[in-house]
């Protein structure tokens, strides 16, 4: 009986040296396309649910694990291990990547060498440099290779507390806004870093060597910041800073990708075709709803953790109180609101507009998307900012006391 890696060859895919290949017996050969694949040597595909498109090339930097994957068109994986990710039209990966599950980089996104993502979210044209680790991150804004949002090297997301918990995700620009490939670039400077959860606005600018803190939510600022303020003081164990930042932040970052699933159903789906298969969507929307599941968990697992006995009776106890005894009714209005649809006029003027330029260019997603009339543009956004303010304004109607409690801390 022919090897896996024969019927590939035969097929037209191009393996420089078969002998160092592995091939999972689970793997669906069908779900790996012969035309323009190139397998370096030291490759290793794993997973049925493995889906390789034409024109992806695997290894030329070093050796490539893939696992349960969705790999499209002209993907370029060069050296490193992938689990669980998507990665849309002429990604580029450079050698020692560690990418983890419920990542997503969508059409020509690109990234350096040695870089770990997971539960990571790159809207198209994004660049990330080299020696950086940026899970739990959504970044968007830029409108080509050459007008891109960017991280540079050797940047860090700091995604975990002294308490031991992940609800730390950061939103870098938006969703209504990032999704029309029409926005002002969002810098961060190499040699830094950013504390989660943050939210940064179009535009922002952070200084190299600068650590951020703090949200910035107007447009086009310029940072710089040095490192924290020369402390040693007590510590105590289990203390909880800035309540209402965290909760709303994560709110906010949950109802984005809620309505960036929004846009996966009825804008995405539309161009479905020969790139971009069916079997590369459901990959889309099974690792989209893998990352929703995901902060979810985390906001409840956080709001589970804080103390209620044995704490003094302050304001902030309270909060944290009722953030502790609503937190079950959070979830429900979550899995409630992950279907909504928003303004459905405002969500069928944009897709009229969507209709049209597919007749006019074909499904090719960037250049519709950018060819869409500015008052199209501002339906589609209404649509989805719709949806986000929706949700935001029922969760936080759950925690009354951050809410409409005293001032943030």
């Amino acid at each position: 009986m022919a090897s896996k890696t024969q019927h590939l060859m035969e097929k037209g895919v191009k393996i420089h040296n078969p002998d160092t290949l592995d091939i999972g017996d689970e793997v669906n050969l069908n779900r790996i396309s012969g035309e323009g694949v190139i397998l370096y040597p030291g490759c290793r595909i794993y997973g049925d649910k493995t889906l390789i498109l034409p024109g992806a090339k695997l290894g030329y930097e070093g050796p490539v694990t893939v696992e349960n994957c969705y790999i499209g068109p002209r993907v370029e994986l060069k050296g490193g291990f992938f689990r669980k990710a998507v990665f849309l039209d002429d990604v580029v990966m450079g050698f020692g990547a560690h990418v983890r599950e419920g990542t997503i980089l969508e059409e020509q996104a690109s990234v350096a060498h040695t870089v770990a993502l997971k539960q990571t979210i790159l809207f198209p044209f994004v660049t990330l440099g080299s020696l950086i680790n940026f899970c739990d991150c959504l970044m968007a804004g830029g409108t080509s290779r050459k007008n891109h949002s960017e991280v540079g090297s050797s940047y860090i997301h700091f995604n975990f507390t002294p308490n031991q918990d992940k609800a730390t995700a950061s939103l870098l620009g938006d969703v209504p806004r990032g999704v029309m490939l029409n926005q002002t670039p969002i810098f961060l400077g190499g040699q830094g870093g950013l504390v989660g959860p943050c939210r940064l606005e179009y535009g922002t600018v952070l200084a190299a060597g600068s650590i951020c803190r703090r949200d910035e939510l107007r447009p086009d600022r310029l940072i710089q910041e040095g490192g924290a303020r020369s402390a040693n003081v007590i510590y105590p164990r289990g203390l909880h800073l800035s309540l209402k930042r965290i909760v709303v932040n994560n709110i906010h970052y949950i109802a984005n990708l809620m309505a960036l699933r929004q846009w996966y159903v009825y804008v995405r789906s539309e161009f479905v075709g020969q790139d971009f298969t069916p079997e590369l969507f459901e990959g889309l929307m099974e690792t989209l709803q893998m990352a929703i599941q995901e902060r979810i968990a985390r906001l409840l697992a956080y709001c589970r953790s804080l103390p209620v006995s044995g704490v003094p009776q302050t304001v902030q106890a309270n909060r944290m109180c009722e953030m502790y005894n609503n937190c079950a009714q959070l979830e429900r209005l979550f899995l409630m609101q992950n279907t909504w649809q928003g303004n459905t006029n405002f969500r069928n003027s944009f897709l009229e507009a969507v209709h049209h330029g597919i007749s006019e260019s074909g499904k090719v997603y960037l250049s519709v998307i950018q060819g869409i009339s500015e008052k199209s543009r501002e339906s589609g956004t209404a649509w989805l900012q719709g949806m986000i303010d929706h949700i935001v304004k029922e969760a936080m109607e759950i925690f009354p006391l951050l809410a409409y409690g005293i001032a943030e801390e």
